[in-house]
């Protein structure tokens, strides 16, 4: 499944909620299926700067793609980085890097998040395209 149905499926999900009270609860339900990263990966390089909350983030390169595993200490902000993950994982690092990211927008998150929620939203994006551009470069040699 490319990115943009990926995107595509997560609009739809969020269409079937009535307001934002039962999306949190589906996100912090998301959060519960994130794909878990090792303990020994919560380590200080793998915490994402900007977040509020501690968020970590790993990825490895499997067959030209790139697989992601992440965990938070606060729930809403695992459903975040679940979403995301859910959107990114299994895709080439090219593909995340031209990735169009505008199912965010569609559902209304950066608007329903507290600002330094929303700032932890761009820099959990940042971090999954650092990690795209490392492993494209290395393709590329």
């Amino acid at each position: 499944m490319t990115i943009q149905e990926k995107q595509a499926e997560v609009v739809e999900d969020f269409d079937l909620f009535e307001d934002w009270m039962e999306r949190y609860e589906y996100m912090i339900s998301l959060g519960k299926t994130l794909p878990q990263i090792d303990e020994n990966k919560k380590t200080t390089e793998n915490i994402i700067k900007g977040c509020q909350s501690k968020v970590w983030l790993d990825a490895k390169l499997v067959d030209c793609k790139i697989i992601y595993t992440a965990d938070s200490d606060a729930i809403i902000t695992k459903g975040i980085i679940a979403i995301l993950i859910s959107v990114f994982n299994n895709q080439t690092p090219q593909e995340i890097l031209n990735a169009n990211l505008d199912f965010i927008d569609k559902i209304g998150l950066k608007e329903h998040l507290s600002p330094t929620r929303a700032n932890g939203l761009v820099s959990m994006i940042k971090q999954i395209k650092m990690y795209a551009l490392a492993y494209q470069t290395q393709l590329s040699k």
